[in-house]
């Protein structure tokens, strides 16, 4: 019990150090975790809106956009934040009573809390605005939030090791991770594609959790070919995986 309890206090002071590094040193930076979202999915509604009368869903492209974009983040922000915390932590590791595993769960909260935050304040006003008459599964958002993340943070657990023992994987890991944007359905529906290309589409998780997320606002949304049990067992696999790989690993990472 004594360990726990050190270590949830550990963690709490590492979240509160996080905080004030990643927010508080830069100017603007709590707006800055707004604005970001915002222009992405203004630029994404200004384009669209240009070559299209409506959207693949419901009648707003801010919404359409927004749904999109804040689903997949609860993967991809996550994901980024988590893969360097116990390298941006080194120093801290001196100390016996931080362990590696307790920078990843910091950042981890810190980062889930704050998509959860970002969603709230940009979801919001475009529903005020627009007056969109929503009837909204909370079940769908929670799942989704929760498997996204949770997928960030095997995959962020696993990448905390395979980054210091292998370098050349890190850029490989950049390199492709940067088309999951375009290929997890942010800006399309992959049921509105052609069957071949939808099968495609469909083997990448990320785009099962966009369109479960999408399904929480969009009650007429039937989500063709979405596989809970897929993005589930995905995301189990990805925690399973990057929790035994740190835990083999965590004398090497506190070592260097």
């Amino acid at each position: 019990m004594n360990y726990v309890g050190t270590h949830a206090r550990v963690v709490a002071a590492l979240l509160i150090r996080e905080m004030s590094t990643r927010f508080g040193s830069k100017p603007g930076g709590y707006l800055w975790a707004l604005l970001d979202p915002i222009a992405h999915i203004v630029f994404l509604s200004v384009i669209f809106m240009a070559i299209a009368h409506t959207p693949p869903l419901g009648t707003s492209f801010p919404m359409f956009f927004a749904t999109g974009y804040i689903g997949f983040q609860f993967y991809q922000a996550s994901a980024g934040y988590l893969n360097t915390a116990v390298s941006s932590n080194k120093s801290l590791l001196s100390y016996p009573n931080v362990a590696p595993i307790d920078t990843v769960w910091a950042r981890y909260i810190l980062q889930l809390i704050t998509t959860i935050v970002v969603g709230i304040c940009v979801l919001s006003p475009i529903v005020a605005l627009t007056r969109i008459q929503l009837s909204i599964q909370f079940h769908h958002l929670i799942e989704a939030a929760l498997t996204g993340s949770t997928i960030a943070l095997g995959t962020g657990l696993a990448n905390n090791v395979l980054f210091v023992k292998f370098p050349l994987y890190e850029k490989v890991f950049g390199i492709v991770s940067r088309p999951l944007f375009l290929v997890s359905g942010i800006f399309y529906l992959p049921d509105s594609l052609p069957p071949g290309a939808r099968e495609i589409i469909l083997m990448n998780p990320l785009a099962h959790l966009v369109m479960q997320f999408r399904m929480g606002f969009y009650s007429q949304y039937r989500a063709v070919g979405f596989d809970a049990d897929y993005l589930r067992s995905f995301a189990l696999i990805s925690l399973f995986f990057g929790f035994v790989l740190f835990t083999m690993c965590k004398g090497a990472l506190r070592a260097r």
